[in-house]
C-alpha cells in the first residue's frame, strides 16, 4: 500500500526461537531478549532500524518505558555511539503513541492517538516523508499485519526457546509473502534479519 508520498511502514522486534516477544512471566518477562540487547549485531541492527525512519510509532506502554531509558543515553557521552545515535534520533523523531488511556503525550515531540492503527497509519503515509518505523510494539504491529499493512520487518531472532509468552505471528492472519533483504549472525547465535513485503 503505497501512495503519492512513498513512505514505507517498517516494524522492528524482537523475538525468541520459538516466536516470542515475551516470556511465560508476561510482558515484563524479557529474560529471553535482553541478554542480547548489547551484541555488535542488536546495535548495528539498532542503527539499521532508523537509517530511513522520520516517524516513531509506538505503543503506550514502550513509549513510557522508553522514555525511562532513552533521553539519559542520549545524554551519556560514555554510552555506546549506536546506542546514543537511536536514542536521539527517538528523541527528536515524529512520535505517534497509541493509547486509550492517556490524555498528554509523555514525550516531546510525540502526540497521543486513540483510532484504528490502519486510520492512523494510511494518515502517516499521506503526508511526510521517510519510513514510519513501528518500533517494538507488539499490539501495533499485530494490527499493522493483520491488515497487510507493513512494508519492511526488521527482526532479531534470540536463540533461545520460552516455551510460553506472547506471539507475535498469531493464526488468522492474511496470507503474505516476503523477501529477505538482509542477515546477519552474531558469536552468541543471535540473528537480525531484514524482511521486506513481495507485493
Amino acid at each position: 500500500m503505497t501512495n503519492q508520498t512513498g513512505r514505507r511502514v517498517t516494524a522492528n522486534i524482537s523475538l525468541t526461537l520459538d516466536g516470542h516477544y515475551s516470556g511465560p512471566g508476561g510482558p515484563g518477562d524479557m529474560g529471553a531478549i535482553v541478554s542480547y540487547a548489547t551484541t555488535d549485531i542488536a546495535r548495528a541492527h539498532l542503527a539499521r532500524i532508523h537509517e530511513k525512519a522520520t516517524t516513531a510509532v509506538l505503543g503506550r506502554l514502550n513509549a513510557e518505558g522508553f522514555l525511562g531509558f532513552w533521553p539519559t543515553i542520549a545524554a551519556d557521552e560514555n554510552a555506546d555511539p549506536r546506542d546514543r545515535a537511536y536514542a536521539k534520533w527517538l528523541t527528536d523523531a515524529e512520535k505517534v503513541v497509541f493509547s486509550t488511556t492517556l490524555t498528554e503525550a509523555p514525550w516531546d515531540r510525540a502526540r497521543v492517538v486513540n483510532a484504528p492503527a490502519a486510520d492512523v497509519i494510511a494518515d502517516l503515509k499521506a503526508n511526510g516523508e521517510g519510513d514510519i518505523l513501528v518500533n517494538s510494539s507488539a499490539s501495533v504491529i499485530k494490527a499493522l499485519l493483520a491488515d497487510d499493512l507493513i512494508d519492511r520487518l526488521y527482526l532479531m531472532i534470540c536463540p533461545e526457546i520460552t516455551g510460553g509468552g506472547q506471539r507475535l505471528f498469531v493464526d488468522g492472519l492474511p496470507a503474505s509473502k516476503w523477501t529477505l533483504a538482509y542477515q546477519e549472525v552474531g558469536e552468541l547465535g543471535e540473528m537480525a534479519l531484514v524482511y521486506d513485503r513481495a507485493r
